[in-house]
């Protein structure tokens, strides 16, 4: 390969880098790291499926609170649609509270209104528009679970379980750390990273 020939790619490298760049979009090292286990998640406000305003500390539990980034159109989210309506039900009582958030630019408020009615989702979904939520907990994957407890600290983070295919389970990360949570105990395994889609940032 000439001289030429290398000049001409690294120009065009160049150019594609610049486009990206300049068209406002989030490239991989600039989506901000997650906040570190322990840090305190401050309250924010975004609009439910419907329009309605939610802050945090409005539909958060009294004894720790979900957060799961969540897609309409992601086949992964979608492989968890039961087990994320399961975990709501089965610590609602418990003063746990699950909540979805949607920040992918490609789903809007109707799409993700109408995917929660279809898939049976009975607890309260978020949109994210311009994905700034999954930006402050450098969230990059649907579906992704951050745990707080009653104060709002982060206990953990990641991945529902090991596996997209229920009969593979083999580690179920987040209902261990909410019974931990639960149980006054320490989280054993606070981090767990997360698979499935990327979210569509804005």
């Amino acid at each position: 390969m000439t001289k030429r020939s290398v000049s001409i790619m690294l120009a065009v490298v160049f150019v594609a880098a610049a486009a990206v760049v300049g068209s406002g979009r989030v490239i991989n090292n600039e989506i901000p790291a997650p906040p570190v286990i322990g840090a305190t998640i401050e309250d924010f406000t975004l609009p439910d499926a419907g329009g309605t305003d939610r802050a945090l500390k409005s539909v958060k539990g009294k004894n720790g609170t979900v957060l799961l980034f969540i897609s309409v159109q992601c086949p992964v989210s979608n492989a968890y649609n039961e087990r994320m309506e399961k975990l709501a039900q089965d610590y609602k009582a418990k003063g746990i509270n699950v909540i979805g958030v949607n920040s992918n630019a490609t789903e809007d408020a109707g799409a993700v209104k109408n995917h929660a009615a279809e898939k049976n989702l009975s607890f309260v979904i978020l949109k994210d528009s311009g994905n700034k939520l999954a930006d402050k907990l450098g969230a990059t994957r649907t579906p992704e679970a951050y745990l707080l407890d009653a104060n709002n600290k982060l206990v953990y983070h990641g991945r529902i379980d090991n596996s997209q295919n229920p009969a593979q389970i083999e580690s179920n990360d987040l209902r261990s750390a909410v019974d931990a949570l639960l149980a006054g105990k320490p989280i054993e395994k606070t981090e767990a990273k997360a698979f499935g889609c990327t979210i569509k940032r804005a």
